[in-house]
């Protein structure tokens, strides 16, 4: 039995311009998903960068900067000239490892935090108004695909991120 969706493209068997169009959409959510946090960013002169790694630090506080690296998927470089501009602007506070002096452990300061709190909130208003507009299913399947798109090494690292924070 072939799966349909309500104007009958099937789900099993799509056409090269069913695909385009979903990767279109993708495209455009991904740029409303990111507009309103870009808007609050240009103004502090910081970027996608920035606003990716405030929100891992939050998720999880005292994280290491080899477990953000990961996490990021960024060279060290690139990770390097966005934590310094985080730290030296109060956002970060980079902690000496107890148990291994190399380690470097990266908190929110209270700013830090305050920022995290306004780039997050304009995306959950965003998806909340979405998944209300989809329905409970929609976003199920949404879910899915998302899981589905991962390379596998990604599910597992998006999985284990889960666990840790269920």
């Amino acid at each position: 039995m072939v799966e349909t969706t309500t104007r009958g493209e099937t789900l099993l068997f799509l056409t090269d311009e069913q695909l385009r169009k979903g990767i279109e959409a993708m495209f455009f959510a991904y740029r409303g998903f990111t507009a309103d946090p870009d808007r609050i960013l240009a103004d502090l002169s910081y970027g996608r960068a920035h606003h990716r790694a405030l929100h891992f630090i939050n998720r999880n506080q005292g994280t290491t900067v080899n477990n953000l690296l990961k996490l990021l998927g960024v060279t060290k470089q690139s990770l390097n000239r966005v934590l310094r501009s985080l730290i030296e602007d109060g956002l970060v506070e980079s902690r000496i490892g107890l148990k291994d002096k190399r380690e470097r452990h990266l908190y929110l300061t209270e700013k830090g935090a305050e920022l995290e709190r306004q780039l997050s909130e304009a995306q959950r208003a965003r998806m909340r108004a979405a998944y209300r507009a989809a329905g409970p299913q929609a976003v199920a399947g949404f879910r899915q695909v998302l899981e589905a798109m991962m390379d596998d090494k990604i599910r597992a690292q998006y999985l284990s991120l889960m666990d840790a924070n269920s």
